[in-house]
């Protein structure tokens, strides 16, 4: 951009001169150029006759509005540098996650609280280590984008192991039924089914990690070498971002397992048929 972050992030909201709108506006002008892209896509739509022309304008200008606001509340937010402030922030962005992962798995009952504790038990688990292994300060410009991360993908991973496994245990219904039959546990019976979730949801993150760098630069990567960062420096962020998603997507997807038995089965150990019979 044509000014120094820094001098945004420390200019204060409070301020009176509005220096800091200026330079925020001022530094708008690249990000609307790059809207062209955008157009060329409305446009190419529209030749197709896609019928997208209108989401594409409606997606663009909700992404601007959203980042726009988003960037003044983590403004806020740093000058305060406050943990109160950032447990706040990552509530926010782990109830969102919840309920947008319930939303693909609509079908499991209390689907968005399942997806949201699941969410939460993971990204939780996995911040703490960093914390306590020092790898990231307690700090909200750390924590926060690390956090966001974190979610964004639990909430890829566990909207549709939830979705996957319930979907399967649908199909293989008589499957399930007689290994109780047989007095096999709930867990014992869908031990399959809950294998074959789990590895369809976490194998993008898998295949993410093999292939990072060869195909494409990371987000994060890309940012910092951007910014002026050694490209040595940024690979050793990427690192700590590729383990931290595999530890966090690993832990949410298989706690939203665990908590999706008590509605897909009865106290007695059988199938709770009205989960699944209707798509």
């Amino acid at each position: 951009m044509d000014f120094e972050f820094a001098e945004l992030l420390n200019s204060g909201i409070g301020d009176h001169d509005f220096e800091w709108l200026f330079q925020f506006l001022k530094g708008m002008i690249k990000p609307l150029a790059a809207t062209a892209v955008v157009l060329m896509a409305v446009i190419l739509s529209y030749m197709q006759k896609l019928g997208l022309e209108g989401e594409m304008v409606y997606a663009i200008v909700r992404a601007f509005l959203q980042l726009s606001v988003i960037g003044f509340v983590l403004q806020f937010i740093f000058s305060q540098d406050h943990a109160v402030w950032i447990i706040l922030a990552y509530l926010f962005m782990v109830s969102v996650a919840g309920y947008t992962a319930g939303q693909r798995a609509k079908r499991v009952p209390r689907g968005k609280l399942v997806a949201g504790a699941s969410i939460l038990a993971g990204t939780a688990v996995t911040m703490f280590l960093l914390v306590i292994l020092n790898v990231f300060p307690f700090t909200p410009r750390y924590i926060i984008p690390v956090a966001g991360m974190m979610v964004g993908n639990a909430m890829t991973v566990t909207g549709v192991t939830m979705k996957r496994l319930r979907d399967d245990i649908k199909v293989q219904m008589n499957l399930v039924e007689t290994a109780l039959a047989l007095g096999a546990t709930p867990r014992q019976a869908t031990l399959q089914q809950v294998k074959r979730a789990l590895v369809i949801a976490l194998s993008p993150v898998l295949d993410n990690a093999k292939t990072v760098g060869l195909i494409s630069l990371p987000g994060a990567m890309t940012g910092l070498i951007m910014g002026g960062a050694s490209p040595l420096e940024a690979i050793q962020l990427q690192i700590v971002v590729m383990n931290m998603l595999i530890g966090a997507t690993t832990v949410s997807s298989i706690m939203s397992t665990y908590l999706c038995w008590p509605a897909f089965f009865t106290k007695a150990y059988q199938l709770e048929t009205k989960v699944f019979s209707t798509d």
